[in-house]
Order: C-alpha cells, then structure tokens, then sequence
C-alpha cells in the first residue's frame, strides 16, 4: 500500500477522495452499523469515489457549478455518497435533516428560502414524503427533485473535474436556529482543509485509528469529524444512527469496545446519558481500553460529567486521560480549540461572587460558592482566540471574562446572502487598535494560561439587580437540589415583569416520581437559589419529559423556550393526564405568578 500524506499536499477533499481511490481501492472508508451492532453496509475508497461521480453527472444534467443542492437524508451512506457527488460536480451541497412524519418541516422550509436550492437531493421514499411540504410552501416547483439512490451506477467516464480554488464554496452549514432563524455559513474549500488540519494536531490520529460516530451529519461535528476527518487521515469510520443511541446509550459504547475504536466523540449530555441509562450487566460487556480520545464538545463541559463518567467506566478500561474537551462553532468550520491526549483534562475554579462581575478570581474548589469550568484546550497553528469586553469591543484584561473572538484560515467568509450580519459576525475589529478581523462567538470566556474556558453566552446573561448570573450555574443548581428533576433537562432564564428583569425555571421531572409533591419541591428549589445565588425564582414551571425546548443536537434552546414561556406553549406536567396537582407557574411565595 502507498502512503499518502494529505498534510504535506494541499489538495481538496475530492483531491483526497480521488487519490485514496487510486492507492487504496479496496480499503474499506466507512462501515454502517444500523443499531450500533449490526452492520447494514460498507463502501471503500474505490466504491464512493465512483458513486460519487455518478451523481455528479446526473447533477450537472440540471445545475450549474455554484447551484445550491438541499440533502434531505437519514443517518448513512447514501447521505456520504451525495455529498460527494455535489463536491464532485461543483454543487454546493446543504446538509439537512428530512422533514419527519407529523411534524412542520418550518426549519427545512426556512433553509430553503434563505438558500434558494436548484436541487433536492435524498432517496426515493424520502423524497415523495417530502415534495408535499415544499409544496404547500411554494418551493416544490422551483428544485430539481433527484434520488441518488435510483441512479444507474454507470456514466462515470463522463465526469470532468470541477474547477476549485481555495475560496471556492464547498458547502454551507446551517446554524442550529436556536435563538434566531437559521443563516447558511459559507464554508469554502481552505476553510475545510485548514480545520481537518487543526482537528488533527494533537489527537493522534493514524491510519490505524478507528472512529466510532452517532452524531447526524447534517451539524458541523457530525459531518467535519465524523465523516470529513477519517477521509482526510485515512483511517475507517463506524457510523450509526442518533436514534440508536439516543434509544439505548449503552450502544454506543458498545460500538467503542467491539471495533477497538481509539476515537469517538459526543456533546456533554451524552456522556451523561451513558451515566444515567447504561446498566450493571451492560458495563460488564465493555471493554474501553482501546479509547484514546473521547472528545466532549458542543455544549458546555462540566466537571460532575467527567467524573461521573469516569467513575463510572474506569473498570471497563476508560481512561482519564482519554477526556478531551474542545471548543467550536459552524462559524469556524468546526473546530476553535481542543485538548490534547496527551494532555489532561484542566479544570479552574473561581469565585462567583466576582465571577457574576466578570472578574476571574482563582479559588479552592471546595470553597463555598466556587464555579468549577472544564478547559477547553489550546488554540493551534494560526487559530487565535482573543477576550474582549463585547460592549467596549476592547481587549479584556488578564483575569477578565470577556467575548471570545476568533481569527485564522478556518473562519468561514460569512453567511450566505446576509452582508450586514456577515460584516457585524464575522468583520469585528479592536476598537483601540483597529486590530481585525475577528469572528465574534457570542460566547463568554476567559483564557488561563492559554487554556479556554467558556462560561456562557452573552443573550442568555441574566442581570438581575445588576448582577450577572450564568443560567448554567443556576440550572445546575436547580437540577441538584432534587432527584426528581432530569439532569441537563432544565432551563433558567429571565422575563421583563412591572418593568423589573425577573427568574424563571423551567425543569423536567423524571416519569417515575408520580406521587410527588410538587409545593416541596418548588420550595425546595426555590430554597437552593436562594442559598446558592441569593436570588429569587418569579416563577417555576415543571414539565413533562421532552417538554424542554432543544436543538436535535440536544442543546438547550434557552431563547426558544423564553418564547414558548411567554406564549403559554411549554409542555407543562398535566395533573389530570400524570396524577399531579401542579400550578402551571409558582412564584416563592407559593401564590401563581401567571
């Protein structure tokens, strides 16, 4: 077998699928396991390659090079092959999860306006499912409807190259939409390139390694990582889909112990879900030792979830060391910072008094009112973080809790069609020095000799009597003070009440408290805000299971559910259906707020 080192060849992703094609035909590139266990099919280097040309000279039938095409497909390989396809003709691809049965599709359809697709691209019973939705939005007339999966595997040897500079579009990257309506990031071909590089230093990967992924890959981690990242190292890569996992955690791992993965990755909550839902019997089946690094990004890290987790799996083999926890946004291709396997997991405990002033006061982590974060590793190559104060837009101070900016060849060129928001995002520069441009996150932090740590995000800040409180921190509180209450299921967030910034909880309770009562635990939470923060809740709803609003990547959706808190649509504990006497909202007093 030749050695091909795409790190010393400045190609794209099609340079490095066609060359692997040339010198590993028969290398097996990706593998689906349709329940984490069962495989349900494989293709190799050689295999997606001419799949991938196939559908690129059926796209050219009807799109130009620069024509956006939607990818409505399920967890797997047809999704792989599809992407590639358009990469192949010049197509500029949208990753996008398919409109599910009785639900509206609105974040599709919103994609869609804002993209103005030539094509829709997914398999044939997905597509008739999903032509009467675009339909009934006016859309359906306007794409070019193509099921990869029906077309003819012959036709290859009239594939042409597409032209591509480095500033070319690869693709774009839609944003969660959990604040706002979701804005296509243009991730060009250098973008793509430059953070494979990034994701590489310092995970040690090797042809030998083997990655083990649920993630969907219409977001940025499942589809960079998961799918990107192994193509660019040449090593296999075990995929199943989100609902396997999410339906039984333990599959995951046991996906990790069968095929010897040494890479996998997941947000925080499912490493916490595993804590929650893999049993006794279960763990005795694991063997984790092969795992060298599990990376936890996505949503914030916290320290209890690491320890629990490790706790938890050390008999299997896991390794402390393996923890890695990193940084990134769909703003910068994927990756910001990361840390190392040969590095540690960092923590930094400080005090929240001057926390909530955005001061960072290094202090014992068995202090009372202390704040541990989880470091989020180091920026590498030509990456740059920087902390400003996001109102001054000047650099903070040592020691400062500021926005974290970002600068280097991974930042993308902005959102599709949205000068303005691109100039505001993506064109920021230091208000002293003029020193720019700079990415701005939205996303609170500090840096600890060198080390990242992120705090929050600067829209879900609550200020109540001009002090800052993290909704983290009070969600975390809240999600102690009872077992009842299902952990990384609870949201804190602030309203406009007589003119006054006031609190307001929204948690899930767990299924098996039915006899609960529900005054205490109100009181009882409201008893740990008040000797935690030393603030009151205005109102506390408590939901049903499911009832939190989140993104499909699980990440709360802090904004959305303000919005749902406002309108009077959150999933409130329903006393009839569930046996609980429960006011929809209750203030500290006890008395019904709203």
């Amino acid at each position: 077998m030749h050695a091909f080192d795409p790190v010393k060849v400045h190609v794209t992703v099609v340079g490095i699928l066609r060359r692997r094609a040339q010198l590993q035909p028969e290398q097996t590139a990706y593998t689906f396991l349709t329940d984490g266990i069962n495989e349900a099919g494989r293709l190799t280097y050689a295999e997606l390659d001419a799949r991938a040309r196939t559908i690129a000279c059926r796209l050219v039938e009807c799109a130009a090079p620069g024509d956006r095409a939607l990818l409505l497909y399920p967890q797997g390989l047809e999704f792989i092959a599809a992407f590639f396809g358009c990469l192949y003709a010049g197509i500029i691809g949208i990753p996008a999860y398919p409109p599910r049965p009785n639900r509206g599709g609105l974040r599709i359809l919103a994609i869609a306006q804002d993209a103005q697709p030539r094509l829709a691209l997914s398999t044939s019973d997905l597509l008739a499912r999903s032509q009467p939705q675009f339909a009934q939005a006016n859309l359906a007339a306007t794409l070019d409807w193509v099921a990869t999966d029906a077309v003819p595997s012959n036709g290859t040897q009239d594939w042409q190259p597409p032209t591509v500079v480095p500033d070319t579009l690869a693709y774009l990257q839609y944003t969660s939409g959990s604040t706002s309506t979701p804005k296509g990031v243009m991730v060009t071909h250098a973008n793509l390139m430059h953070n494979l590089l990034d994701l590489d230093q310092g995970w040690e990967h090797t042809p030998e390694s083997v990655l083990v992924t649920w993630l969907p890959t219409f977001h940025d981690m499942g589809l960079v990582y998961g799918i990107l990242e192994p193509l660019y190292r040449g090593f296999h890569c075990y995929m199943m889909p989100p609902l396997a996992f999410l339906q039984r955690p333990a599959r995951w791992l046991q996906a990790i112990s069968d095929r010897k993965a040494t890479h996998s990755v997941g947000p925080n909550f499912a490493y916490d879900l595993c804590v929650r839902k893999v049993k006794p019997a279960e763990r005795e089946a694991l063997d984790l030792s092969s795992w060298k690094a599990a990376v936890n990004g996505a949503e914030p890290v916290r320290r209890e979830t690491l320890d629990r987790f490790r706790d938890m799996f050390a008999p299997c083999g896991f390794r402390w060391k393996a923890f890695c926890p990193g940084y990134g946004l769909a703003e910068a291709t994927l990756k910001a910072t990361a840390t190392r396997t040969a590095d540690d997991p960092t923590f930094c405990s400080v005090e929240g008094a001057a926390l909530d002033q955005h001061r960072i006061k290094p202090t014992a982590a068995s202090e009372p009112g202390q704040r541990t974060f989880v470091g989020c590793g180091r920026a590498e190559g030509e990456t740059r973080v920087v902390i400003v104060h996001p109102e001054t837009l000047i650099r903070g101070a040592p020691h400062e809790v500021g926005e974290i900016w970002l600068s280097g060849p991974s930042v993308a060129g902005g959102y599709w069609n949205r000068p303005e928001e691109t100039a505001a995002t993506f064109g920021a520069r230091l208000a002293d020095t003029g020193e720019g441009p700079f990415l701005r996150t939205g996303d609170l932090g500090f840096l600890q000799d060198g080390v990242l740590y992120v705090t929050g995000r600067i829209k879900d800040l609550i200020i109540i009597r001009g002090q800052n409180h993290y909704p983290q921190d009070i969600e975390l509180t809240v999600e102690r003070s009872h077992p009842a209450l299902r952990p990384g299921c609870g949201i804190a967030f602030s309203i406009d009440a007589a003119g006054e910034e006031r609190l307001v909880i929204a948690h899930e309770l767990e299924p098996d408290f039915a006899n609960l009562d529900v005054n205490d635990l109100v009181e009882t939470i409201c008893q740990a805000l008040a000797e935690v923060h030393e603030i009151q809740a205005y109102s506390v709803l408590l939901l049903k299971p499911g009832g939190i609003p989140k993104t499909s990547s699980g990440k709360l959706q802090r904004q959305a559910c303000r919005a749902a808190y406002l309108e009077g649509n959150l999933k409130v504990w329903d006393k009839q259906a569930d046996g609980i006497s429960s006011p929809k909202a209750v203030a500290p007093s006890g008395s019904s707020s709203e």
